[in-house]
């Protein structure tokens, strides 16, 4: 069945009103006549679009078909608008969106109708997800009324574990989801391309992405699967992850691990009869085992207790909690899910002057967005880490909102000096260290040492002294510390303390117990 036709109501009678354009005064006849017939076009689709969903509700076997003619001739018409003269697309393309907010659920049940005047702008229900975006091109508007996004329904079984998986994220888990989401949003411009192209649910790229890191680009496991798709090296390798020429673990980076895992899926879907339920075990659970499991399975799904049990606990868990997470991405609202608007416009950001990923994230504030701006820089530049140092002129992927805040907020005034100095701050300058302080009264070679009063002071004069620290040669790496952290700490330069250690940029990656030389440290 057409999803487009089951997922949408059509009320495309207000779409001719807005056709004709402001100037229409100023168009030729010949013009006019041509932008009448696409508005009379428009209209007669929107009839049969019409009648074609109630057919469809009352399981008239021709309603898939006026369906399907229906939405061929708004395509025609979007198309025959962005060639004609004077014909507004994007006047069109915004009626668009509003109708897509406007749709019905045809799965909800009594009770649960969406109302069409709702203004609650987080989700289209459709696979459209709301993230503010700039508006497509005149020539995209075919392909958008022609996506046929909620082919993940009719692709995986809803049953009580679907259900128990959409239970759990709506409860303790909701705050991961939305974080998954918005997280999500900032990097959807580089990571859903490739699940399009491969021709897979943009609703599972999600789900897996939830379910695996929260869309965090860093995450690792404790068995060494890294990213926001959660590659093993060796996996990861077969499709083209690893260190790239500058040492970074392309595993990191969302572009490449998408484009991987699309490979990887429709790799795994080959060989397990385009079963979603499958391919996720294969991705959780090995797909030697799957494949294994599938070819003994006379056919059986992956729901089938004899096959279910072959699977481990995990990969049990981790299957529906995949397709619960990618169901609520289609259907928030039909839950009372309210996702949050993500302005992802895509920017460049240049900086004036030399910053690290923290400082930016302090100066800008949050500005509305719940968790600030750190996450969004450290998902869409994943090479540097978030306390690099970057050189003045360097260039970050960031969205228009960033870039706004900190030509406003980070190159100065009073938020940009807070931000450096807190950035600067070194923890150990807090530290303050004592020597034992004697009378006047008794003479220095009879003097006994008096317990330390918690001020520094001289023998001589009882004046508070600043004590040096005998310079430190080598250093063993702390858990949780990170190159840059270690050269703030003792005042060394990055990229000589790098190279004094054979450590290659840009991540000089260090490990808990690791000794560095710090002779060229201050």
């Amino acid at each position: 069945m057409n999803s487009f036709a089951v997922w949408r109501i059509a009320p495309l009678v207000i779409l001719s009103s807005f056709l004709i354009a402001p100037a229409a005064n100023a168009l030729s006849r010949r013009d006019q006549s041509n932008i009448n017939v696409l508005n009379q076009n428009m209209a007669r689709a929107e009839a049969r679009y019409t009648q074609a969903l109630v057919k469809i509700g009352n399981n008239d076997p021709d309603g898939q078909k006026d369906s399907d003619a229906a939405l061929q001739d708004m395509e025609d018409a979007v198309a025959g608008c962005g060639k004609q003269n004077g014909c507004q697309v994007s006047n069109l393309l915004a009626t668009y969106n509003r109708l897509l907010k406007a749709r019905a659920d045809s799965k909800a049940a009594p009770g649960d109708e969406i109302d069409p005047n709702d203004p609650d702008p987080d989700h289209d229900g459709d696979g459209n997800i709301a993230f503010n975006t700039a508006v497509p091109q005149a020539a995209q508007a075919a392909s958008l009324l022609s996506s046929h996004t909620h082919s993940f329904d009719s692709m995986v079984q809803y049953n009580p574990a679907v259900q128990a998986g959409i239970r759990r994220w709506l409860t303790d888990m909701r705050g991961a989801l939305i974080q998954s989401y918005e997280n999500y949003g900032y990097m959807r411009q580089v990571m859903w391309p490739s699940y399009q192209q491969a021709g897979l649910p943009e609703a599972l790229l999600f789900g897996i992405m939830a379910k695996e890191s929260n869309g965090k680009v860093h995450a690792t496991s404790r068995t060494g699967a890294a990213g926001p798709m959660q590659f093993m090296y060796a996996t990861g390798k077969r499709f083209g992850l690893g260190p790239d020429g500058t040492g970074f673990d392309t595993r990191y980076d969302p572009r490449a691990a998408a484009e991987a895992s699309a490979a990887y899926l429709n790799e795994r879907m080959g060989e397990l009869n385009r079963s979603i339920e499958l391919s996720l075990a294969a991705y959780n659970g090995g797909e030697g085992r799957a494949l294994r499991v599938y070819q003994g399975a006379g056919g059986r799904g992956f729901w089938d207790a004899d096959i279910y049990n072959q699977f481990p606990p995990e990969t049990q868990d981790y299957v529906p909690m995949v397709i619960a997470a990618a169901w609520l991405f289609l259907h928030p609202r039909q839950y009372g899910l309210s996702f949050p608007d993500v302005d992802a416009k895509p920017a460049p950001l240049r900086l004036s002057k030399p910053a690290t990923i923290y400082e930016l994230a302090i100066c800008l504030g949050n500005h509305g967005v719940r968790e600030g701006y750190m996450r969004p820089l450290r998902n869409l530049n994943p090479r540097y880490e978030a306390d690099s140092w970057l050189p003045a002129g360097a260039t970050l992927n960031a969205t228009t909102q960033i870039v706004g805040l900190y030509n406003r907020y980070c190159v100065q005034g009073p938020r940009a000096t807070l931000a450096e100095q807190l950035v600067r701050s070194d923890p150990s300058m807090a530290i303050v260290r004592t020597v034992p302080v004697m009378p006047q009264s008794v003479s220095p070679a009879t003097a006994t040492p008096q317990v330390a009063t918690g001020v520094p002071t001289t023998i001589a004069t009882g004046r508070p002294r600043q004590v040096p620290q005998a310079k430190q040669r080598n250093y063993s790496v702390q858990r949780g510390e990170t190159l840059s952290s270690i050269a703030q700490k003792f005042q060394c330069d990055l990229r000589e303390l790098a190279g004094a250690n054979g450590l290659r940029g840009p991540t000089y990656s260090i490990r808990p117990g690791q000794r560095l030389h710090l002779d060229s440290c201050d």
